[in-house]
């Protein structure tokens, strides 16, 4: 799943070549991935884009109609999406129901972009509004971990009281935007922290050196990404990581052999000298550490 310095890098990407560009073209091909019905698709048609911008995971093109009115084309890749930038966009409408594209995206000097989605389980989502806020998943969403009121204060308060998992904190995106799966496993993995410990059970030290560990490894990954066009980031972010889809490799860090367990449709990777005293988690959902 594309998570926040892949879609900075997209964000980024998209800034540099479609800014100024005008919507020539906006064809829906797979029409579950639509999530609104008004403004209509086609209102993007003769837009300008003025802007683009990233919202946790979300990629927000703000654009200009002809009446001068905003409006936004707004996406979310989930686990198997992605954007395929063209320079010159084919000529043969994609055909609905075949193959990955979702949506096809036409700009003047016959650029563009299709944005595609690998695999039967669909759940890329693409939204046309006037204003962000009324996509529900972006007005959810939390605070930035890069902002600067972002403080180590700030998510100690996040932490106090919840009785919840910290993995599942980092992925919560109504408690902080913009993390996933793979760099939730990697923060852990550098803040030196079981997947499984509480977040209300924190010591001030845990909690200082997960926001360390926040800093650094998003900060590297945006490093990596930047400058990276669409079809090499997916590579850039898996070189990155160190335990995550590592699983059967040596940890990096102390030699020892990465773990995973696995859910219904993920897994974590972890390292059990690093993470959690030499221990191993057992491979079920709610599992507690085996003693």
């Amino acid at each position: 799943m594309p998570e926040m310095p892949e879609v900075q890098g997209l964000v980024a990407f998209l800034a540099e070549r479609a800014a100024g560009r005008t919507i020539t073209r906006a064809s829906v091909v797979q029409i579950a991935a639509l999530k609104t019905f008004e403004p209509p698709v086609q209102a993007l048609v003769g837009s300008r884009i003025d802007s683009v911008r990233r919202h946790g995971k979300f990629v927000d093109i703000g654009c200009r109609d002809a009446a001068g009115s905003n409006i936004h084309l707004v996406f979310h890749l989930a686990k198997a999406g992605w954007l395929r930038w063209y320079e010159q966009v084919p000529t043969a409408p994609p055909k609905p129901g075949r193959g990955p594209i979702a949506m096809r995206i036409g700009l003047d000097d016959g650029c563009g972009f299709d944005l595609t989605e690998a695999g039967t389980k669909k759940s890329l989502a693409v939204s046309v509004v006037r204003s962000v806020s009324d996509v529900p998943g972006i007005a959810r969403l939390g605070p930035e971990p890069l902002d600067a009121d972002f403080t180590r204060d700030a998510l100690a308060q996040i932490l106090a009281g919840r009785r919840t998992q910290i993995k599942g904190v980092l992925r919560d995106q109504s408690i902080i935007a913009g993390i996933g799966n793979a760099y939730s496993d990697e923060i852990l993995h550098a803040a030196r922290l079981s997947p499984y410990a509480l977040a209300a059970s924190l010591s001030p030290d845990d909690v200082d050196a997960l926001h360390a560990a926040l800093h650094t490894t998003l900060d590297e990954a945006l490093r990596a990404a930047a400058g990276a066009p669409p079809a090499e980031l997916k590579d850039a972010k898996r070189r990155g990581m160190r335990v995550h889809g590592r699983r059967g490799q040596p940890c990096p860090v102390c030699g020892d052999t990465v773990r995973s367990v696995f859910f219904a449709d993920n897994s974590l990777e972890y390292c059990p000298t690093c993470q959690t005293g030499g221990k191993i988690l057992a491979d079920r959902r709610m599992s507690r550490l085996l003693k």
